[in-house]
């Protein structure tokens, strides 16, 4: 069950990083104030920032070591609905300099939209 907890995090945090870079340009499309939240948009850059940085010094994410652990310890991989789908979603198969050019060519994204989307200072 932790493990599934931890699954739920990660898939709430990769959504949040993806979706919150989408509500940022429809939001600056539509006009809406909160996408220039100041603190919205540092922790949202922040955490793009935090899984290109893990990924360019070879980290693996602590969410995933976190979830293997406990998955390993109830006695190996047995597969609930909610881990079958959720991985399905979260992990592909490639390379890992693939992924590292993916997330930092993201957190470039991140950054720029801090420019072209200006959030309002604090």
């Amino acid at each position: 069950m932790l493990a599934d907890i931890i699954l739920m995090i990660h898939f709430l945090y990769v959504s949040f990083v993806i979706g919150g870079l989408l509500a940022i340009w429809i939001g600056a499309y539509f006009q809406w104030e909160w996408i220039r939240n100041f603190w919205f948009r540092v922790i949202h850059l922040v955490a793009i920032g935090f899984v290109a940085l893990e990924s360019i010094f070879g980290v693996v994410c602590p969410l995933t070591e976190w979830e293997n652990k406990f998955r390993q310890s109830s006695g190996g991989y047995q597969t609930s609905f909610m881990q079958h789908w959720i991985h399905k979603i979260l992990f592909y198969h490639a390379a890992e300099e693939v992924f590292t050019v993916i997330y930092v060519l993201f957190t470039l994204l991140v950054a720029a939209s801090l420019v072209f989307v200006r959030p309002r200072t604090p």
